[in-house]
């Protein structure tokens, strides 16, 4: 097993509340011969779809994963492992990959797991995906071996191919052959091969799964799993004290509500890391030029913000990717040594760059546009009123709904500055690049600056191109080293305030995974019901 990085929350004890009864959704009771295991997880809200196949998103990738399951795993540390595919290989020149598909697989609702499952996918149902087509539109063909090989032929090498296949789930071709993919009924109610079997849906209410009887991974030992939907992060927090839920994400702001109790535990690995990002426009007239970006980052106290705005929950920022992407790390890049606090210097390169104090005692004014829902953003955008306020920069605060934050920032170009929370996904190319390579078409969680740089998009396009990683490590060395120069989106922290926090009260292996535990999922076969 993996050791867990752990966090053990200890505050006043929560005062009288009403907690939600969820004494039909825990079951079971005392660990007795026949009592029912029931692991039990709030969610935020209805979940918009169950297949994270064909719909974006973090809750999406959290409830799909117990069902369905990709050729290869990755965990939060970036190592693979086999799932659907048990092994795997490169020809000589790279553009042959061959995978022995896992036999005796069936699909939840009896069906066999085949080989031409896998070869409908790769044809008919990845290119929908986000990652899916930058890899499938090099396959040339999708070839069926035998019943339990099936090679992909490339027109060219894919750097992160093994990286792009952990984030594709696969669908069952008897289920979605002939049909309309996106409004396939089985999107609410998928049929896949994982540990956790769909039962029902409730919209408002719960969402339920059970034991796959027949999971090729052996015996699952949960028998049943409940999600009920908590909107309130308070009601989230109290039921998690209580001990009436094993599993919840708590918000950064409602950690000091969890009382001291040895049995919660917040969970610092098990999913890639995610990052509170800074985006500047370089369209706006006072950004325009790095050496004004510059100063406006280094102003920014990315060890306060890491103190309040998230609450300690990660370590800031000092490069532009997670030090557990440590193989694609530019040592060239130090944002320390690169961008220092310090006041004096960042003031003289203020005014070198022709932005005096005026009289009413600002250089200039820039809008901050961040999402009202994510607390973390929220109180970083406060801090950042006072930060660049040091430097007499002024700061007017814009909180909108997601929805409008991706329509501004992204296709309209309404904003100056922008606070973000994302995640750096499978691999540097997958997750990072996009917020530097050109974005003319104005797509959204993508490069919203208006910069296109040659140099970064070439590095970009190198690491796509080789499946050898010293090659693909100097061209995104490069482009981090491009990026420091140009400087107009990079991550202020490193967080983790956004993964779970789990009670242990009823089942043991909740704060622990497993090296074959893929990231956004807890280890459904190392858990031990406890009662």
């Amino acid at each position: 097993m993996i050791p867990l990085r752990k966090t053990r929350v200890a505050v006043v004890a929560a005062g009288a509340a009403t907690l939600m009864a969820l004494t039909a959704c825990a079951g079971g009771g005392p660990d007795a011969a026949g009592a029912e295991r029931v692991y039990v997880q709030a969610i935020a809200t209805d979940p918009e779809s169950l297949n994270p196949q064909l719909t974006n998103g973090a809750s999406v990738s959290m409830l799909g994963a117990p069902i369905l399951e990709p050729l290869i795993g990755q965990t939060g540390e970036f190592e693979r492992f086999p799932m659907l595919a048990e092994s795997w290989e490169f020809s000589d020149d790279g553009l042959e990959f061959t995978m022995d598909v896992r036999q005796g697989v069936t699909w939840h609702d009896g069906e066999p797991f085949t080989a031409e499952d896998v070869k409908f996918n790769f044809d008919e149902i990845m290119p929908l995906n986000t990652y899916g087509p930058a890899m499938t539109d090099k396959i040339t063909e999708t070839e069926i071996v035998d019943e339990s090989t099936v090679t992909l032929h490339f027109s060219e090498q894919y750097g992160p191919l093994l990286q792009t296949l952990s984030l594709m789930v696969l669908l069952p071709k008897h289920i979605y052959e002939g049909t309309d993919y996106i409004t396939n009924p089985a999107n609410m109610a998928p049929i896949g091969t994982g540990p956790m079997v769909f039962e029902s849906y409730s919209s408002g209410r719960e969402l339920v799964y059970v034991k796959n009887e027949n999971y090729w991974g052996g015996d699952v030992p949960v028998d049943r799993a409940i999600y009920p939907m908590m909107p309130d992060p308070n009601t989230r927090t109290l039921a998690l004290v209580a001990g009436e839920i094993d599993s919840a994400e708590v918000d950064a702001s409602q950690m000091h509500q969890i009382a001291e109790n040895p049995n919660l535990v917040h969970l610092e690995t098990g999913n890639v890391p995610q990052s509170v990002v800074l985006e500047m426009n370089a369209q706006n007239e006072y950004l325009s030029t790095p050496e004004v970006r510059a100063a406006v980052y280094a102003a920014i106290d990315r060890q306060e913000i890491t103190d309040v705005a998230i609450g300690g929950l990660g370590e800031p920022a000092t490069g532009f990717l997670p030090p557990s992407l440590e193989w694609a790390l530019s040592p060239d890049v130090d944002f320390e040594r690169d961008f220092p606090r310090d006041i004096d210097a960042i003031n003289t390169a203020l005014d070198e760059a022709g932005y005096p104090v005026g009289p009413d005692g600002t250089r200039f004014t820039l809008n901050l546009k961040y999402i009202v829902s994510l607390a973390d953003t929220a109180l970083a955008a406060e801090q950042l009123v006072s930060m660049l306020g040091d430097v007499s920069i002024g700061v007017n605060l814009e909180s909108v709904e997601s929805a409008v934050f991706t329509d501004q920032v992204y296709t309209q170009s309404s904003f100056d500055i922008a606070l973000l929370r994302t995640t750096v996904s499978a691999d540097p190319s997958l997750g990072v690049s996009r917020w530097y390579t050109c974005n003319p078409d104005k797509m959204a969680a993508r490069n919203p600056s208006g910069i296109c740089d040659p140099e970064i998009d070439a590095a970009a396009a190198g690491a796509l191109s080789t499946i050898d990683e010293a090659e693909r490590s100097e061209h995104l060395q490069a482009m981090q080293v491009r990026a420091k120069e140009l400087i107009f989106f990079a991550p202020l922290a490193w967080t983790h305030a956004g993964f779970p926090t789990v009670s242990t009260e009823r089942w043991d292996g909740l704060d622990t995974f497993s090296d074959t535990t893929r990231s956004t999922t807890l280890d459904w076969m190392g858990l031990e019901w406890k009662g």
